[in-house]
């Protein structure tokens, strides 16, 4: 057993009443979340960028650069679920954590090149190094605080703020100096800050015992056996036929067929599904296949539970269809919101409201800084000895984020005319989250604390009023004509309250819901569903340039608007039903 699990001192060594090792993980995410977030706010813009000028990218349409990022955003979703069983049954977490951060740093480096083979090869090595690292970081959290149950929603919290401040530093300066020194800048520092993260987390082992560690037999055994215990008459076992693992196999191959065949033949004038069925094209006769089967699948299961766990597993699968709406318009932040703000928003800057909007952005940068540095000189403190690289590490890591921060903050000072690179509009939705999470946190563990398909439907519908805003901005807007940025800003502000009411939600629910034997499987089911509403998102997404060309700008934004306002009263309606299927879960 672990020294940190086993011995009542658990938080003798501690930071803000929590185990130092808890902020070893938040740096760890923070880096990691730091790469993934500033790629992936460059990744459109490179693609969609005229060829010549200053800074040439690769001249695409949109609707090319979304099939490429739709493939790459649904894989991040579906590779983990592989990671997390090879990390619980042979290499353990912290092993996967560290192999999966090593290829992603290696598919930075590759799209640092920014040729065509390269970017296909790094966005494939971190779609794989994000199927080890995603699944196993909350692996450990949750393993490290097993024995301290009434502690691990703090400590989730506290990961999470590290989430969104990588988050939020990523977009920040790997736009900035993707737009001012060159593209292969912004990809190669999301590349440089990977790699410190995982040589951190790599020394400060010490801190965690043998939390995550290689699982041995006698921890396998012990696992099964507490699973048998735990079986009763409502959770009885449910093995996997020959023909669950056929259907598996099936619908997951024609899935990734289908995830491939979408840029290759729109790129590369590759269709693997090259027939038609009727008038069916082929893709979408093979998807209809695919759905079909799957769905036998789940419902041949389903009706092997007893009656309270089938419910129970019914209302999971109930919200997970609704997270697809939900992420499909979300996730426009990653495509079609990056062009809209490019092309069609006013980003130019001049006198007062240069000044106002640079002494903002100073103190969105500077304000954060410290507060991290802060917990950095705290977590120093505790850990001096016995992490003393790690804590250099940190330290080189914290000097490069400073330094970049401050040239860039300068840079900007000294302009007497500026334009906002398109990519600082998607660090607001971290912002918001740092700034309105505790708010809505407080609000669930109140009296108002309404019933979970009501949280559903609200986040849907406060979503939506986002991208109501963006068609009541854009109504009538001629071509060449921007809109003012306070569209954006608030649209922002609303994508941002309607996750926080959304996405937490989905994810206790169906820990609550699913008995703790089939946990895997559901979250399984989950990111399947989230991976298929960033395929989506990205598909649609790239449809901006079709539909403003054939109808408004304005008739975009609706689509995003009335779809998930549909779904959210949907829902809200289905709530008594729902209700029904928990069984008194709330």
């Amino acid at each position: 057993m672990s020294e940190i699990t086993s011995n009542n001192d658990f938080f003798k060594s501690k930071v803000l009443g929590h185990p130092s090792g808890l902020f070893v993980l938040f740096f760890t995410e923070m880096w990691e979340r730091f790469s993934f977030y500033g790629m992936r706010v460059l990744l459109i813009l490179f693609l969609t960028a005229a060829i010549t000028g200053e800074n040439p990218g690769w001249g695409w349409n949109a609707e090319n650069a979304g099939s490429l990022y739709g493939t790459y955003a649904m894989l991040l979703y579906i590779t983990p679920i592989f990671g997390g069983i090879i990390a619980d049954r042979y290499i353990g977490y912290r092993w996967a954590v560290v192999i999966g951060s090593i290829i992603m740093t290696l598919g930075h480096a590759a799209m640092f090149l920014d040729t065509p083979f390269m970017l296909y090869l790094g966005l494939g090595l971190l779609v794989i190094g994000t199927g080890f690292f995603k699944p196993n970081m909350t692996s450990i959290l949750s393993e490290m605080y097993k024995s301290f149950p009434e502690k691990k929603d703090g400590a989730y919290t506290i990961f999470y703020m590290g989430v969104n401040a990588g988050a939020f530093f990523g977009m920040m300066l790997c736009g900035y100096l993707a737009a001012n020194l060159g593209w292969h800048w912004g990809f190669g520092l999301a590349g440089i800050f990977m790699l410190l993260g995982t040589i951190q987390f790599w020394m400060a082992k010490p801190l965690f015992g043998d939390v995550g560690e290689v699982p041995t037999k006698a921890k396998r055994a012990e696992a099964s056996a507490k699973a048998a215990i735990s079986n009763n008459a409502e959770d009885k076992p449910n093995p996997y036929t020959p023909v669950d693992f056929a259907l598996i196999g099936i619908t997951t191959i024609i899935g990734l067929l289908y995830a491939f065949n979408d840029p290759l033949s729109k790129i590369g004038g590759i269709n693997l599904f090259d027939f038609k069925v009727g008038k069916l094209d082929g893709s979408i006769f093979m998807i209809l296949v695919a759905l079909i089967l799957f769905l036998y699948l789940v419902i041949s299961r389903l009706v092997r539970y007893t009656t309270i766990v089938r419910d129970r597993m019914i209302a999971v699968i109930v919200f997970a269809f609704f997270t697809i709406f939900f992420w499909m318009s979300f996730e426009q932040g990653a495509s079609s919101l990056v062009i809209f703000a490019r092309d069609n928003v006013d980003r130019s800057l001049a006198g007062t409201s240069l000044t106002v909007f640079n002494t903002i952005n100073t103190l969105l940068t500077i304000v954060p800084l410290l507060i991290i540095t802060w917990v950095l000189i705290l977590l120093a403190r505790q850990t001096w000895k016995k992490a003393l690289g790690s804590n250099v590490v940190l330290a080189i890591t914290f000097l490069g984020v400073w330094g970049i921060a401050l040239w860039m903050l300068y840079n900007e000072f000294t302009k007497s005319a500026s334009e906002i690179d398109p990519s600082w509009f998607s660090i607001l939705n971290s912002f918001f989250i740092i700034a309105f999470a505790s708010t809505i946190s407080k609000i669930w563990d109140s009296k108002f604390n309404p019933p979970a398909a009501t949280k559903y439907g609200l986040g849907l519908i406060i979503m939506a009023i986002g991208f109501g805003l963006l068609a009541y901005g854009s109504y009538g807007v001629a071509a060449g004509v921007k809109v003012s940025m306070i569209w954006l800003v608030l649209a922002y502000l609303f994508h941002t309250l309607g996750e926080l009411f959304l996405s937490p939600v989905g994810l206790s629910y169906v820990s609550k819901l699913v008995p703790a034997r089939m946990i895997a499987f559901m979250f399984g089911m989950w990111y399947l569903a989230i991976a298929i509403g960033n395929k989506l998102a990205a598909v649609a997404g790239g449809q901006i340039e079709n539909i403003t060309n054939q109808y408004s700008l304005s008739t975009f934004f609706l689509i995003f608007t009335i779809v998930p306002i549909v779904a959210g009263l949907l829902v809200i309606a289905l709530n008594p039903v729902l209700k029904k299927l928990m069984h008194g879960v709330r």
